[in-house]
């Protein structure tokens, strides 16, 4: 059994140690904002929080991840009031909004280093791919909430999610109770 913490709340895993993080972190426990995009660590869409470093949870095992603390976009800001995600909306960022998990942990991770980062800075620190062509407002965002981050300027709150943590903590599977019985049809 893999023991670590995912979003400030304990975790075991009943799975193969071998078993990469994004699909446990999706499957198990219905962490869906981690996206799956490429399965090889190059586009970044999997990008959680783990230690305080941006990681492609495609290419780490959960075994990998024992005992450390796993950060992903759901708890990153419950109300998306996190200055990356404030930045993002601000400066819409999006177009189909895929990528965008993903970028917004690599530059959280990015800017509580460096709350003022240079364009080199950026495009060294988000290597994620977008289809779309965001990056010259992605760019412009991430310098937007490093603003923000240092009390230099202030947005709008991104609109809140449609809803409240507790709701989609009992939407979670991997919160249930495990099944009991010896197989399958037992009682």
């Amino acid at each position: 059994m893999t023991k670590f913490t995912v979003n400030d709340r304990p975790v075991q895993y009943r799975m193969d140690p071998d078993t990469p993080l994004l699909w446990a972190l999706r499957d198990a426990s219905n962490l869906t904002g981690t996206k799956y995009g490429c399965g090889t660590g190059d586009c970044g869409a999997c990008t959680v929080d783990i230690d305080g470093e941006a990681v492609r949870s495609c290419q780490v095992s959960i075994a990998h991840a024992e005992g450390r603390f796993v950060t992903t976009i759901e708890a990153l800001s419950p109300d998306r009031g996190h200055p990356v995600q404030q930045a993002f909306a601000a400066d819409n960022v999006s177009q189909c909004g895929y990528c965008i998990p993903g970028m917004i942990m690599a530059a959280s991770v990015l800017l509580r280093r460096n709350n003022d980062p240079s364009d080199e800075d950026i495009d060294a620190a988000i290597t994620n791919i977008c289809r779309c062509g965001i990056y010259p407002r992605l760019r412009g965002a991430i310098r937007r909430a490093g603003r923000i981050m240092r009390g230099d300027e202030q947005v709008a709150a991104a609109p809140p999610p449609g809803i409240t943590p507790e709701e989609a903590a009992r939407a979670v599977p991997a919160l249930g109770r495990p099944a009991t019985g010896g197989g399958k049809g037992a009682d």
